[in-house]
């Protein structure tokens, strides 16, 4: 089989100048002191170049966004490591991707710690109200309720994860305080930043939503109007919060100020002409109780490759490898891989693949006691899946049935299948790897482009609408759905966070945003490059296909062009869309450098640097 694990690429010049400042301490000790002030932190932030592949030593950082990505390669210049960058370009992003992330929302990191050659997973996913049931996002009478209007509401909101995912990454993993790796963000919030073409319409596009509330209106909507292309944007309510955090750590959302604020923008939300909305649930004791988890990796064999993703509750570790065996069961049965089939094939075959595995994921995974993560993720399984239901000849019928991972396999014909489950939309994503080899990939989220669109007055920051993950009523009368709200329940998530290892030491590590375009994203990039040969940043740009039990999400490169038409022969059924995904990632190479790449176009383009370009 072909494989590619190492590529190369085209060395571009850094963009120069810091953020942070040097540590007297190695990245194997921790600081003295977790919250010491940062005295010598520059209190000017330096423009950044958008680039979108670049390669060399002493670290990497891909993002969507350049600001965020010099955050994390300053921070690696001055001596911190992957746990460090990959905090302070989060809380970055928080500013410059407020629509997507932030302080108001949660995500998932996969993180390989160097010192102990060990992968680990934090889950710091959104929690429901202790209040929550399995009806609450029903009428009383069994009927849902209408998407939008929970979507735009306090009853949308979920206990935000992201403020404790970094704080459990910078005390676990980290070499400086806390306070320090907020410090960048609270700068970029109070000098501004430059608004690009997607920032200017991602609030057009959420007008209505913004205006209904007016502290969003506020910030987001002056004079009416989102804020033009190339202006600068300052947030210093948002400055006022990361200064909060720097000041009080995360208690300050938990037990403190910041809660205080979220509680009563989510239980009572404020509208401009005073309609009522659905109140929230979320209390003081939600905000008290919630703690950013410590999770075991999903782990994936593939092509002699270790992947290792997000587990529950997360179902994108657990769709991605299944997706995997696919292929490689695929491959068995065809008696040929797919590095040697033409793009239609290939294409076919990762429709099928990422299909079969949405079937699987929609009915199996939840946070919920007992789902089968092993026999999801096992060989045998996705054996019995393919001979089931694959043809290399025509595409199998929508919606396709979900299997039984009993641990028993054959070649069974399953009858009951199941809709397809809504989808979930904005996120963020970055890589980060640093000269000690650490390496950390991290989604993040405040689920919807602009979340609940309440923002919290004060404090400028948005809040989630992430509890609209949760299904609202189960997919299938008499079929178990794991993914009800629940009391203190995670909904579940598409997030696909990726690390990929050779022999234990990682080669590469990546991710997209996208909602649940999330996960077929990630396993096309991954497949595009370890099987079809394609350089990180090629595989990156290539066309997508997106295909989740469902009509397959095209983009306009395959679906009017031939391999839409091939696959149209085949009996799939293509929708056309603008784009899919915005993926960034890393190639570790075994000499020590680093190949960083990040979405050429989608989005506007990413950000890949390093902290030393060169060959």
């Amino acid at each position: 089989m072909k494989r590619q694990v190492l590529v190369a690429g085209a060395a571009l010049l850094a963009a120069t100048g810091g953020l942070l400042a040097p540590s007297a301490a190695n990245a194997g000790q921790r600081p003295t002191s977790g919250s010491g002030p940062a005295t010598t932190v520059p209190t000017t932030v330096h423009p950044a170049t958008k680039v979108p592949v670049m390669t060399g030593g002493g670290g990497a950082v891909s993002s969507v966004d350049e600001t965020a990505t010099q955050v994390g390669i300053d921070v690696l210049r001055r001596g911190g490591n992957a746990a460090d960058a990959a905090v302070a370009a989060a809380a970055t992003l928080g500013v410059t991707e407020p629509f997507s992330s932030g302080i108001g929302g949660g995500g998932f990191l996969v993180y390989y710690d160097a010192k102990h050659r060990r992968v680990q997973a934090v889950d710091g996913r959104e929690t429901a109200p202790r209040s929550f049931t399995s009806t609450t996002f029903t009428d009383g009478q069994g009927k849902a309720l209408d998407f939008n209007t929970v979507v735009n509401s306090g009853l949308s909101v979920g206990v935000p994860g992201t403020p404790a995912l970094w704080d459990t990454v910078a005390r676990r993993w980290g070499t400086r305080s806390f306070a320090d790796l907020m410090k960048p963000a609270q700068q970029v919030a109070e000098q501004g930043f430059v608004v690009d073409a997607t920032f200017h319409q991602q609030v057009a596009d959420n007008a209505t939503r913004f205006a209904k509330f007016p502290a969003t209106a506020a910030l987001y909507l002056k004079g009416g109007q989102p804020p033009a292309t190339g202006a600068t944007f300052r947030n210093p309510d948002m400055a006022k919060a990361y200064g909060e955090l720097r000041a009080h750590g995360v208690r300050s959302l938990y037990q403190g100020t910041l809660g205080a604020a979220l509680l009563a923008a989510s239980q009572h939300p404020r509208t401009s002409d005073g309609s009522t909305v659905y109140p929230g649930q979320l209390t003081a004791r939600d905000l008290a109780s919630y703690r950013a988890l410590l999770r075991t990796p999903t782990s994936t064999s593939y092509r002699g490759l270790d992947v290792r993703g997000m587990p529950v509750a997360s179902s994108g570790g657990i769709a991605v490898g299944e997706s995997l065996n696919l292929l490689e069961a695929y491959d068995r049965q065809t008696h040929q891989s797919i590095s040697d089939v033409d793009e239609a094939q290939y294409l076919h075959r990762f429709s099928e693949a990422t299909a079969t595995a949405f079937a699987d994921r929609n009915r199996w995974i939840g946070s919920v006691p007992g789902v089968p993560t092993r026999e999801l993720t096992s060989q045998g399984f996705a054996n019995e899946r393919a001979c089931a239901l694959f043809s290399p000849t025509a595409a199998a019928t929508r919606p396709l049935p979900f299997g039984n991972p009993d641990g028993s396999y054959s070649c069974s014909h399953p009858a009951a299948s199941q809709p397809a489950a809504r989808d979930d939309h904005g996120t963020t994503h970055l890589t980060v790897a640093d000269k000690w080899g650490n390496v950390a990939s991290y989604t993040l989220t405040i689920e919807q482009t602009g979340g609940s669109a309440i923002t919290v007055p004060g404090w400028g920051f948005l809040l989630n609408n992430e509890l609209t993950d949760f299904n609202f009523v189960p997919l299938t009368a008499g079929v178990p759905d794991p993914n009800l709200p629940g009391s203190s329940k995670r909904p579940r998530s598409s997030m696909s966070p990726t690390i990929v290892t050779l022999h234990g030491r990682p080669v590469l590590a990546l991710g997209s945003p996208g909602g649940a375009t999330i996960i077929t994203t990630v396993a096309q990039v991954l497949t595009e490059y370890v099987d079809r040969g394609m350089p990180l940043v090629d595989a990156i740009a290539a066309a997508r296909l997106s295909s989740r039990n469902g009509v397959e999400q095209a983009e306009p490169a395959i679906y009017d062009g031939p391999d839409g038409a091939a696959l149209r022969s085949l009996g799939h059924v293509l929708s056309s869309t603008p784009e899919i995904g915005a993926a960034t990632g890393i190639v570790i190479r075994p000499d020590g450098t680093f190949q960083a790449a990040a979405e050429p176009v989608r989005r506007g383009g990413g950000s890949a640097q390093v902290v030393r370009p060169g060959g």
